[in-house]
């Protein structure tokens, strides 16, 4: 009975800690809708998650686009279907590369500096000091954060669809010779309103997710420098499945026939 034993304490810890996410979910998006709003600590967010975020989510599109117009063409030269090429990129851009990207990329640097913040912020008691100074911390410090990565993040996937067909172009025109009217004529001839607007659904619930996994290992790490440190990797970690969840899902829900 030991195995079976160990099996069902580990659901019961899986389904208690996903009982507690989801509390502190709930609580973070009711603190986002009711007042009082802290416009300042908003704005502050969404420039550190957005403006600072710009220069890693651009380059990693830009030579995702390459890199992909690149590959494209060493496979489908075997079947002489280049001309596919423009709409490989454009549509693996703008549906998958770039949100998948850029939430991943957000979480590595969003994620990890919202959980080691609050995490220092916990073990040093200065949450306990903001509840002493009759401030809830839960407006103060996480609804601003859960705010601006769902508003931030569709910005910066936009940015990166631009940037990842730009790199395809540049390989495509420059490097392997197509016509560049030609191939601008065959991305805007393939690319649909359905597949930008799915690429930012997918970035805001990724902005949501890196927000939430940050704010919550933040928010309940314990145990000094190490508690933060456990933190910060927890939370990298956990923003990256469930993006990875997430994406499959959203897109199930998009494009299946």
């Amino acid at each position: 009975m030991n195995p079976l034993r160990a099996i069902g304490a580990a659901s019961l810890r899986f389904l208690a800690a996903t009982g507690r996410l989801t509390v502190f979910a709930l609580s973070g998006v009711g603190h986002c809708v009711r007042p009082p709003i802290y416009p300042r600590l908003i704005l502050r967010q969404m420039v550190d998650i957005g403006y600072y975020s710009l220069p890693v989510v651009g380059l990693t599109t830009l030579f995702a686009g390459m890199v992909l117009a690149l590959q494209s063409y060493t496979g489908f030269a075997r079947f002489s279907a280049e001309g596919a090429i423009p709409s490989v990129v454009v549509l693996s851009i703008c549906r998958e590369l770039s949100p998948v990207l850029a939430g991943l990329m957000i979480a590595g640097r969003i994620g990890a500096a919202m959980a080691a913040e609050l995490g220092t912020m916990r073990v040093t008691e200065q949450v306990d000091a903001l509840e002493t100074l009759s401030t809830n911390p839960m407006k103060y410090l996480i609804a601003p954060r859960l705010l601006a990565g769902v508003t931030m993040l569709p910005f910066l996937v936009l940015i990166g669809d631009i940037m990842g067909v730009f790199g395809g172009f540049v390989v495509s025109v420059y490097k392997l010779g197509f016509n560049e009217q030609t191939y601008l004529i065959n991305t805007w001839n393939f690319l649909e309103a359905q597949d930008v607007i799915s690429g930012l659904v997918k970035a805001s619930v990724f902005g949501f997710l890196v927000a939430l996994m940050g704010c919550y290992h933040g928010f309940h790490s314990r145990g000094g420098a190490q508690g933060v440190g456990a933190a910060t990797t927890n939370a990298v970690v956990s923003a990256s499945i469930l993006i990875l969840i997430a994406n499959y899902l959203i897109t199930e829900m998009f494009f299946a026939t």
